[in-house]
């Protein structure tokens, strides 16, 4: 059952790597008074049964969705967020999350053709007035990026957001399911770890930007902050958003 707006929502969030949490969603969270539980993967935890949560929250990682020889555990994750689509679960995924999403909603995950770095803007697309996840956000605004891989947009669902290193950077599906490729929950000590586990990401390409540059923007910080919680107040009212036609 969905909750009404102002109850307390029970959220669980897949973590795969030790170094991407779920951040500025942990304080946004214990600021609403919601309960959050988190399930590590990559140490063989088990993941919750449906009826754990109203909100599942799948968080970034360096692995691919096509890496399950590697991570045998990712085709039981992708059961579960298949279920909880199903179920009509709010569902978020940031990311890699972004990327299983649409993995098990039909649609095409591959090798972008630029790696993303650094800070970088994204503009909301025109469909993105259907939503209003993003009702009130600029219509373009500075996001932090870690991604080689990308998405095509799900079938059904409205593609939100594009930038020129990226096409697709956000869908919502069904009312319920967000996925965005982009970062707005990151802290200055998330990509300083970042940094320090996947600095061998970090090329000549034109959409990187070098360790100390992204570490600088201080500012860009406490912005996203901002519209994460934006995004967030929204996603956690039912009825926020709407089915794609």
């Amino acid at each position: 059952m969905s909750k009404k707006a102002g109850s307390t929502l029970r959220i669980h969030y897949l973590q795969h790597v030790p170094f991407e949490g779920p951040a500025g969603i942990a304080t946004w969270a214990h600021r609403q008074g919601h309960t959050l539980l988190g399930c590590r993967l990559d140490r063989g935890q088990p993941l919750p049964s449906l009826a754990d949560f109203d909100w599942l929250v799948i968080m970034g990682g360096p692995m691919s969705v096509h890496d399950q020889s590697v991570y045998p555990w990712l085709a039981d994750e992708e059961k579960l967020i298949e279920r909880a689509i199903k179920a009509r679960k709010r569902v978020l995924g940031v990311c890699l999350g972004a990327q299983l999403l649409a993995d098990v909603l039909g649609a095409r995950v591959y090798r972008n053709r630029h790696k993303e770095i650094g800070w970088f803007p994204v503009r909301l697309t025109q469909p993105a007035t259907s939503s209003n996840l993003f009702a009130d956000f600029p219509g373009s605004f500075t996001a932090f990026h870690w991604h080689g891989e990308t998405f095509e947009i799900p079938p059904g669902a409205l593609h939100l957001a594009r930038n020129e290193a990226c096409k697709n950077q956000a869908f919502e599906f069904g009312g319920t399911v967000l996925g965005v490729q982009f970062h707005l929950e990151v802290t200055p000590r998330v990509v300083r770890a970042l940094i320090q586990n996947c600095r061998t990401d970090i090329d000549s390409g034109r959409y990187q930007q070098p360790p100390d540059q992204m570490l600088a923007c201080r500012k860009e910080f406490g912005i996203i902050g901002r519209l994460l919680y934006r995004m967030l107040d929204r996603l956690a009212v039912p009825g926020s958003s709407r089915p794609a036609e």
